[in-house]
């Protein structure tokens, strides 16, 4: 399989491996503005466009992508013949207006050729979610899916929630559709199971129990309360229950209780009876089950009414539902649920492995390609199935159910967003609705962590994936908040105008926030101004007297300062925007600042292991005493030679 880029004055065939796929995608990606009516003159430059690649086009599976004028991808598709597929969009008289304007738009193509179909299917979803063309299918919101992880390679392994990629090292049990499920299973594990969740440094430090061991939710193996192999044994049954034993599980532990309460040991019992208790908690969470179904399986259902479409996704591991989800993916209106659905479940697998049994609520096209794509990439056996009747039927329609129930939220929420946006257009005098809002705020405490944040939000919301943090960099800076403001204006901006200066990919805003008064505003009126940007409105919302809510005042400039109504839905609005902004920067600020507290000086010594480190705190007490200990007195510790001694020293005191 290969790729080549065909161009009207120069066809080339040379194709070279799939890797060279290009990656460089804007960050973000929101709604573009609607583009001026194309001509016929337009849609025929298309056609001949699209026909100068056709006599260079081979009759095999590919993929092709459609490129406008600006360099963004308007379309990703794949073909099991590139030649006759890429001809039928030369045929315009029997395509959809959507196609044709598709057409018109087309500047250039690039082509991958590959082996088989399914290898071209496998790459289309990936493009897409890369890429992100405005006429493909979108599946938008596909954050990473949490996992519980248990550590392998320790004698005491490790119970934790991951996210992430996934490596040979620990085994993994779900997905789970949200943190706060992973979050309640791990703690029920840890009243059945008593597994440690500590990280290594800290175990491998510990020299009395902790709070956890104290309250039964671990065995303590840091201060060998337990053995190894009895450590084990509490590892094995948490895997086999993760793994849909749970009935084995709980029946051993009960056979346990009674043989401790035959022999009068209550104590154990109690102990036992509680762990028990904890498994029953988990199940009590997960009561909506597939009879009959004891494997892996995800259920999805797909409601459209409207031109919008809702995708619930129920999550079913070892016979049990670790949760569901809701997407709303990005399409044309005209696009039946089918096809739309078969899109999702493409790019929706495109970075995770697909369980053994899939549920879907519809017949979908090109079915048998799309599920041997899913069990390649899966590395196993996938059946992709459409239930008519049964239990298997019931569990869908309970998915629809909740997929036209989400949709019916949705569609009311966008109602009042759009009212809200449109107020906003009203009192701060733009042009129309804003499409992309951006606010931000700064947080330090007496200079030290400073970070600046911004968040963005639009029609759907807040648009998370665009959120961003700026370590502030100046020393200077840190503290100041005009100098703070000057500097993340500087680097959000000026990077904008390398990145994207004919702001075509929709990352510009209609409409900055700033979280100060009057001087904020002038500092970042003076940026923008020395960037060249006069065309980005400019709100600073300043707090009321007392900070309270609802007498804020707003500086514009060349307007004079206002407030509004205190009970105006649009001041709602903004307030929440604000308070988003400033939790955001608070949230992000405090995690920098706990890396650090948490950072030990000791760390930064090249050689010293964790051994090492144990003894040095142990005798000193701190990392702090470890830096302003002498070179006697680090000698003095077990296992610091006077070399590794001279070592530490030299460390913190480089000048001699």
């Amino acid at each position: 399989m290969g790729r080549g880029r065909l161009t009207p004055n120069g066809p080339s065939t040379t194709f070279q491996g799939m890797s060279d796929v290009p990656t460089d995608t804007p960050e973000t990606v929101t709604e573009s503005a609607p583009r001026p009516r194309r001509r016929a003159s337009d849609l025929a430059r298309g056609v001949e466009v699209i026909q100068s690649y056709l006599k260079t086009l081979p009759p095999t599976p590919g993929v092709y992508r459609m490129i406008a004028v600006d360099g963004s991808v308007l379309y990703v598709g794949k073909a099991r013949n590139l030649k006759r597929r890429v001809f039928n969009y030369t045929q315009v008289g029997r395509l959809p207006i959507r196609l044709q304007r598709m057409v018109a738009e087309t500047e250039t193509m690039e082509f991958v050729n590959t082996h088989t179909e399914v290898e071209a299917l496998l790459l289309e979803s990936n493009l897409i979610k890369r890429l992100m063309p405005r006429y493909n299918v979108l599946l938008r919101d596909d954050k990473s899916f949490p996992y519980i992880m248990i550590t392998k390679g320790h004698d005491y392994p490790q119970l934790l929630k991951h996210r992430g990629s996934r490596s040979a090292d620990a085994y993994y049990f779900g997905p789970f559709a949200s943190g706060a499920a992973v979050t309640r299973t791990i703690t029920a594990l840890q009243r059945a199971f008593m597994l440690r969740n500590c990280a290594d440094t800290v175990f491998n430090t510990r020299t009395r129990p902790c709070l956890q061991y104290q309250i039964k939710r671990c065995t303590a193996p840091c201060v060998g309360r337990v053995t190894p192999e009895a450590y084990q044994a509490q590892v094995e049954q948490a895997r086999a229950f993760l793994s849909g034993k749970s009935r084995d599980i709980q029946a051993e532990l009960a056979r346990q209780m009674m043989q401790a309460s035959e022999e009068l040991n209550f104590e154990t019992a109690a102990q036992i009876r509680d762990r028990i208790k904890a498994l029953t908690a988990i199940q009590a969470h997960q009561d909506i089950n597939i009879e009959g179904v004891v494997e892996d399986a995800d259920v999805i259902a797909a409601y459209a009414e409207g031109g919008a479409t809702c995708i619930q996704v129920f999550f079913f591991r070892g016979g049990r539902n670790y949760g569901n989800r809701a997407y709303f993916p990005s399409h044309d209106k005209v696009l039946e649920v089918e096809e739309v659905l078969a899109a999702f479940i493409a790019q929706f697998y495109d970075n995770k492995a697909a369980p053994p049994l899939i549920l879907v609520s519809h017949e979908l096209p090109e079915s048998e390609l799309l599920t041997e794509a899913l069990a390649l990439r899966a590395g196993h056996k996938v059946e992709l199935i459409a239930p008519k009747r049964g239990d298997k039927r019931r569990i869908l329609d309970h998915a629809l159910t909740n997929a036209r129930e989400a949709h019916g939220r949705r569609l009311a929420e966008h109602s009042s967003q759009a009212r809200l946006l449109e107020g906003v257009a009203e009192v701060f005098g733009l042009d129309g609705p804003p499409q992309r809002i951006e606010v931000y705020d700064n947080s330090h405490v007496q200079g030290a962590f400073a970070i600046g944040a911004m968040i963005v939000a639009g029609p759907d919301g807040y648009m998370k994936n665009a959120y961003r943090k700026f370590n502030i960099r100046s020393e200077e800076a840190a503290g100041d908040d005009y100098a703070m403001m000057r500097e993340v204006f500087t680097r959000r901006f000026g990077r904008a105008l390398k990145e994207d200066p004919e702001r075509a990919r929709g990352t510009w805003p209609d409409l900055v926030l700033i979280d100060g008064g009057l001087g904020q505003l002038g500092v970042v009126r003076e940026v923008m101004a020395d960037l060249g940007i006069n065309d980005v409105p400019l709100v600073s919302i300043a707090k009321g007297p007392d900070r309270n809510a609802g007498r804020e005042h707003f500086f514009m400039p060349d307007r004079a300062p206002f407030q509004m109504e205190a009970r105006d839905p649009v001041l709602y609005f903004l307030q929440r925007l604000r308070d988003e902004a400033h939790r955001f920067a608070i949230g992000t600020h405090r995690a920098r600042r706990a890396k650090a507290i948490t950072k030990s000086p000791i760390d930064e010594i090249p050689g010293i292991g964790p051994a090492r480190k144990k003894a040095l705190l142990h005798h000193f007490g701190s990392g702090k005493a470890v830096s302003r200990a002498g070179l006697a007195d680090l000698e003095a510790v077990e296992g610091i030679n006077r070399t590794v001694a001279k070592k530490i020293y030299d460390h913190f005191h480089p000048d001699g």
